[in-house]
């Protein structure tokens, strides 16, 4: 009997309930169904499409087990003319390998030709923008970059040191998407150089970045950044560049214009002489190719 009268009660209880949802609005059962669904943190992906903006770096690391092999390259002076083919009988190459240690951590070298330069560099993800159980406003990462020149040196019979060759970037990379076609960076930056040209050179450039993107098509965005210097010298200016992407599959090929021909911050924020206002302006490329050295199964 005390079996019989349990299962009579369960049974009423169950049909109450069901007919208490069944009155309910479709945006009412909605609210009861997210009350008890546990919350979640909703991360953004893909601020800008690659580890760099045009020159400079973007808050985007490699993934885990993935390879960037990068060829960027600057022609001449536009405002040469006809007879050097308007820049593009000259030009200036840098090739970058970057990899992805972590999803949080990559690596990079990378070697110009101005000043014969190699480089190597760390990025750390500090935070990363999300909504949800986690609200985060804004993506960071934190570069740190060493370059050395290898070019001989203009006067070998002075006392020159090999630290005199070096130079070495700190650079806080700030970023929000603000929604689907649109992202904004800036970056905090401290370039320290251990030998400048002249004594009206600084060896500590400080320099605030900024860059944005607008995503135009799936596969096509337009992409900006300025490098003002905050201690500027009377013999450098202000890197400004302007790129155009298309993505292809793998590939990244990005047309760009630009007033320096540096791919490297040492020489894009330190050494930039030309000058939009006077048509020194140099046209350029760069090509991403991304291989995955480990497989899925090894991704995050």
């Amino acid at each position: 009997m005390k079996n019989t009268l349990t299962k009579a009660t369960l049974t009423l209880v169950a049909l109450l309930c069901g007919q208490n949802m069944m009155s309910q609005s479709p945006e009412n059962l909605l609210n009861s169904l997210d009350s008890i669904t546990p919350p979640e943190t909703a991360y953004t992906y893909a601020t800008f499409k690659s580890t760099r903006v045009i020159n400079g770096h973007s808050i985007e690391r490699m993934k885990e087990g993935q390879l960037d092999f990068r060829v960027s390259h600057r022609f001449g002076l536009i405002n040469q003319g006809a007879y050097e083919l308007f820049g593009l009988d000259q030009g200036t190459t840098c090739i970058n390998l970057e990899y992805g240690i972590k999803d949080w951590v990559m690596v990079g070298i990378s070697r110009a030709s101005v000043e014969k330069t190699f480089s190597g560099l760390t990025k750390f993800s500090l935070l990363r923008q999300s909504s949800g159980v986690r609200n985060m406003p804004v993506s960071v990462s934190y570069l740190f970059e060493t370059s050395v020149i290898s070019v001989k040196w203009s006067n070998p019979d002075r006392n020159n040191l090999f630290s005199s060759r070096f130079s070495y970037l700190h650079q806080l990379l700030i970023a929000r998407k603000w929604n689907e076609r649109f992202s904004l960076q800036i970056s905090p930056t401290l370039l320290h150089r251990n030998l400048v040209a002249t004594e009206a050179n600084h060896n500590d450039v400080w320099a605030l970045g900024l860059a944005g993107r607008y995503k135009i098509t799936r596969r096509t965005a337009l992409n900006a950044e300025y490098y003002p210097r905050l201690n500027p010298e009377s013999n450098t200016t202000n890197c400004l560049s302007i790129g155009f992407d298309v993505e292809t599959g793998g590939h990244v090929f990005q047309l760009l214009v630009s007033n320096s021909t540096g791919m490297i911050e040492k020489t894009f924020i330190g050494e930039t002489t030309g000058k939009w206002s006077k048509g020194d302006l140099h046209l350029g490329f760069n090509i991403s190719r991304v291989f995955a050295l480990k497989g899925k199964k090894n991704q995050k």
